[in-house]
């Protein structure tokens, strides 16, 4: 099989090189598919906080189901994330991550593309202001086939995220692209394979938790020397995803 390789707009840029290798510390906000699994949601959390982090370097997850770029901070969920960037930068390079799209999509959210973008550049700012490193990163695709490909159903959420990004030159991560690229190249039965339910085509069971886990890390240690430093590398699974290949 030819080999699947990841395009380098999956990329952020620019590099961030760290002048000292410390511990990394990731806060994670987003939607179900950021989530830990449980019924009716799971996305990448477990696979890559639990897999792919060297010990003494961690996370916490805040991602949850139902949650739009709205509802997470309305709830508060947003304010909890600030408040552990304060208690963490001393000890560690604080990341967040925000990777949301799937709910504000949906009609019932009221939330507009414009809104959207607004609200993914006001996470990044802010997170930054709180001395945090936000990583904006493109929603994870959902693993729905026609005619033997991914249908492109978050394209607009993955474009507005991207220009969210570099209006303020904050660092992204292209999931998106990624995902559905891999999905792309192992096809419909294997995609399924991670599905959290046979027909939940949008979150992910344990497996796949793994292997878009791992996906998150590996497009993110080619932009950023600390978190390679403190990754443990899964060189197969690495492979596997990179190749386009059943994992």
């Amino acid at each position: 099989m030819a080999l699947f390789v990841v395009p380098a707009a999956a990329f952020a840029y620019p590099q961030i090189f760290s002048k000292r290798a410390v511990l990394v510390y990731f806060l994670l906000a987003g939607d179900s598919t950021t989530a830990i699994q449980s019924t009716g949601g799971g996305g990448w959390r477990n696979g890559f906080l639990n897999y792919t982090l060297k010990s003494g370097s961690s996370g916490h997850n805040y991602g949850h189901n139902g949650a739009t770029t709205a509802s997470f901070r309305s709830g508060g969920d947003w304010a909890t994330v600030l408040s552990q960037v304060a208690s963490h930068k001393s000890s560690y390079n604080v990341y967040v991550t925000i990777q949301f799209g799937h709910n504000d999509q949906k009609n019932t959210s009221g939330i507009t593309l414009e809104q959207y973008t607004t609200n993914l550049e006001l996470f990044a700012q802010e997170a930054k202001v709180a001395g945090a490193t936000p990583i904006l990163v493109t929603p994870l695709t959902r693993r729905i086939f026609c005619n033997g490909k991914i249908v492109e159903s978050l394209a607009e959420q993955r474009t507005q995220t991207i220009a969210a990004a570099k209006s303020g030159g904050y660092d992204w991560i292209d999931l998106n692209i990624a995902s559905e690229n891999y999905c792309n190249g192992v096809g419909e039965t294997a995609s399924d394979s991670y599905n959290l339910t046979p027909d939940d085509h949008t979150h992910l069971n344990v497996q796949g938790s793994v292997v878009f886990g791992r996906m998150v890390s590996d497009l993110m240690i080619v932009e950023y020397a600390d978190i390679r430093v403190v990754t443990q590398p899964n060189a197969t699974l690495s492979a596997l995803i990179a190749e386009g290949r059943p994992a």
